[in-house]
């Protein structure tokens, strides 16, 4: 693949005020040359002390209050203009591990250990390169900027979203309470199916509850050839497979969103022994409170069913990771959509169904702080189109997706400082 020189792809209307659009022309290489590098080297979850430095570096140089260590790895800077509303920009930083296979030449080269210990290549998968690159962009824009904005902004970058956990660490840490405590709160997010140029954003639930599963199921173990002496964790488990896709057929209310996805099965390691248990891993997902945690027991329940079928000893089920739905708040977001449309243009600005997947920004929902998360796109359109005529769009946790990153700095940064102006001055 050739790089390209910085081109910004014009959009509807004016970017904020006026002369943006000379702006991102003039700071668009340093953001590229960013994103490139952040994108060279990933660091996995609880792991981004490189990444943590470079943000906490980018942002001292703006002449922010920088503080690190928050939550492990985690970055805050704050942006004092005055009295006024305080608000909150997040990006993540972390990564996947999945050996990267887009074949561009900046593409990521770094292994890591998975979290069973294991050896593998790793990559931004999921975008998190961008986000903190159009978060930079949109602080840089604002330092520069001080008749744009009266109050506080709070930058957060945040350690281990794939984990579930850096939220949560930030948090515990004082993020509401070392920090100003934020009115609102804002994040953009990467769409792997929607061209360059767009924004996607939704009010209500956008993205859902998540809970790790880990089951294992016990047995007596034998010889292949004689069965009857033993107890076959290994056909429990396939039973269990799927009596759990009963839970969400058969026992919650079809208007419910929710999903049981068996990830991962392991047991033995030969053709004719058969072992003493076998593992199962299962992603669990929902958005109504209720309906997970109907979810959850009935998934204990069957579990204990399957081996009492069999005469085996009772399962260990071990949920974790939990993550809970991100809500869009229906005033901010309506506001937001506001800023969108004035920054990027009405065209421009998409309505966007809610998905399964999940995000650990949902958290700040339970601190009363209301949040707004929208979608960005980054593929060109061009390209977008030949993927989805071959019916083979990579998509976002995948070893081929890769964003067309000038196109999507470009319209993040935009749309950032348009959300945030937008938010700030509301009433």
């Amino acid at each position: 693949m050739r790089l390209l020189p910085w081109t910004f792809v014009a959009c509807a209307s004016s970017f904020a005020i006026g002369q943006d659009d000379a702006w991102l022309q003039q700071h668009g290489p340093a953001l590229g040359a960013l994103y490139r590098h952040l994108h060279e080297n990933p660091e996995l979850s609880f792991h981004e002390h490189a990444t943590a430095a470079r943000m906490a570096a980018e942002l001292k140089q703006l002449g922010l209050e920088v503080t690190t260590n928050v939550g492990g790895t985690g970055v805050v800077a704050v942006l004092k203009r005055g009295e006024g509303p305080v608000g909150l920009i997040r990006a993540d930083m972390d990564v996947l591990p999945i050996a990267e296979e887009t074949g561009l030449p900046y593409s990521s080269k770094i292994n890591g250990k998975n979290s069973e210990g294991r050896a593998v290549g790793i990559m931004h998968a999921c975008g998190h390169d961008l986000h903190m690159t159009c978060l930079i962009g949109a602080a840089t824009w604002f330092a520069q900027h001080p008749e744009a904005f009266s109050g506080t902004l709070v930058f957060q970058l945040q350690p281990a979203e794939e984990r579930a956990g850096g939220m949560k660490a930030m948090l515990a840490a004082g993020l509401l309470t070392r920090f100003p405590r934020p009115q609102w709160a804002l994040a953009l997010h990467t769409s792997a199916d929607m061209a360059t140029g767009h924004v996607g954003v939704r009010p209500g639930f956008t993205m859902a509850n998540v809970d790790s599963c880990d089951i294992t199921v016990f047995g007596r173990g034998g010889h292949g050839a004689a069965p009857h002496l033993t107890i076959d964790p290994i056909v429990q488990a396939a039973q269990l497979v799927l009596d759990l896709q009963t839970i969400v057929s058969r026992e919650i209310d079809p208007l419910e969103a929710c999903v049981i996805t068996v990830g991962a099965i392991e047991g033995g390691n030969k053709h004719n022994i058969i072992p003493d248990r076998c593992t199962l891993q299962a992603t669990v997902r929902s958005y109504a409170p209720e309906v997970r945690t109907r979810m959850l027991a009935a998934i204990e329940r069957k579990a204990k069913a399957v081996a009492l079928s069999f005469g085996a000893p009772e399962p260990k089920v071990e949920f974790s990771e939990h993550t809970p739905a991100l809500k869009n708040h229906d005033g901010l977001t309506a506001t937001v959509h506001k800023g969108l449309v004035v920054a990027l243009g009405a065209a421009n600005v998409k309505d966007i169904p809610p998905a399964m997947t999940a995000e650990d920004f949902g958290r700040l929902y339970a601190e009363n702080i209301p949040l707004c998360m929208f979608r960005l796109g980054t593929v060109a359109p061009d390209r977008l189109a030949k993927l989805q005529a071959a019916g083979n769009v990579p998509g976002l946790h995948t070893a081929r997706y890769w964003p067309d990153y000038e196109a999507s700095i470009a319209t993040g940064v935009k749309a950032l400082v348009g959300a945030v102006r937008a938010a700030a001055a509301a009433k």
